[in-house]
C-alpha cells in the first residue's frame, strides 16, 4: 500500500484549518495534539547529547502549552528541566493552561514565572550548569513587531551560548514569509509539526532555524490530507 505523499511545506493557516479538522472532525482532542507534539519534541531533543539542565521558556500560547509538556515528559524520564512561564498564569487558556496546571501539580518547584522583568529569566538561560534552552515562547500565529518583554527574552536566549531547540518554529520568524520580527531566536534545531511552514523556503529564515526535523502530532497522513480538501471546500 502506498503511502499518500504530503506537501512538503504549507502556510501557518493550513497548518491551523488542519488542527481544527482533527479537533471538530476527526474527534482527536487538542490536548491529545499537544501531547504528542511534545512527545515527539522530547524525543527529537534527547539524542542531541543532552547532559545538562534543560530550560523551557514558554509563552501563554498553544506553543508555551508544548513547553509545559516538554518538561513534564523530560521529568519522568529523568531529566532536569524548568519551565519559564513569561506572562501571568491568570492568562493562559485552553489546552495550554491544562498543561501548566498538570506540571504544576506534578512538579510545582519546576516552574517559575516571570510577568515583566526578564533580568532574571535571563540570569537562568546564562547559567553555567544550562545546557539547552527550549522556545516554547512565540509560535506561528506571532505577526507584528517582536515588544517586550519577550524581545529582551529573545535576546537573551541569543546571547547566553546554550543550544537551542524551537518547538515549531524560532519565536519572532514569521511562518509564511521566513522574515524575522524584530528580535528572533536563532535555533540550533527546530521540531516543527505537520509540514515545513511555507516561509522556511525562505535564505532569509536559515540562520535562525538551525537543523529542520517535521514531527508528527499523531494525524495520519491521509488524515492531513483530508483537512487540506476539507479547507479547499470550506474557502
Amino acid at each position: 500500500m502506498d503511502k499518500p505523499e504530503l506537501p512538503e511545506y504549507l502556510s501557518c493557516e493550513q497548518i491551523r484549518k488542519i488542527d481544527q479538522y482533527a479537533i471538530e472532525v476527526a474527534g482527536i482532542s487538542g490536548l491529545v495534539l499537544m501531547e504528542n507534539a511534545a512527545r515527539n519534541c522530547v524525543e527529537l531533543l534527547i539524542p542531541q547529547s543532552v547532559q545538562g539542565k534543560i530550560i523551557v521558556v514558554c509563552g501563554k500560547g498553544n506553543n508555551g502549552g508544548d513547553g509545559f509538556a516538554m518538561v513534564r515528559q523530560l521529568l519522568i524520564k529523568g531529566f532536569d528541566a524548568t519551565a519559564c512561564l513569561v506572562g501571568d498564569p491568570e492568562s493562559l487558556r485552553g489546552d495550554a493552561k491544562q498543561n501548566y496546571e498538570f506540571l504544576q501539580r506534578g512538579a510545582p518547584e519546576q516552574i517559575r514565572v516571570f510577568h515583566s522583568d526578564p533580568a532574571e529569566l535571563a540570569g537562568l538561560v546564562h547559567n553555567p550548569q544550562t545546557e539547552w534552552v527550549v522556545d516554547a515562547l512565540l509560535g506561528t500565529g506571532t505577526n507584528g513587531e517582536i515588544r517586550e518583554p519577550f524581545s529582551s527574552v529573545i535576546e537573551s536566549i541569543n546571547s547566553a551560548g546554550k543550544k537551542v531547540f524551537s518547538v515549531d518554529i524560532p519565536s519572532g520568524l514569521h511562518g509564511d514569509t521566513g522574515k524575522s520580527l524584530g528580535a528572533t531566536v536563532h535555533a540550533d534545531v527546530t521540531g516543527t509539526f505537520v509540514a515545513k511552514k511555507s516561509g522556511f523556503q525562505s535564505p532569509d529564515a536559515a540562520s535562525y532555524l538551525g537543523q529542520v526535523h517535521v514531527l508528527d502530532i499523531g494525524l495520519t497522513p491521509q488524515t492531513v490530507l483530508d483537512a487540506l480538501d476539507w479547507q479547499r471546500k470550506m474557502d
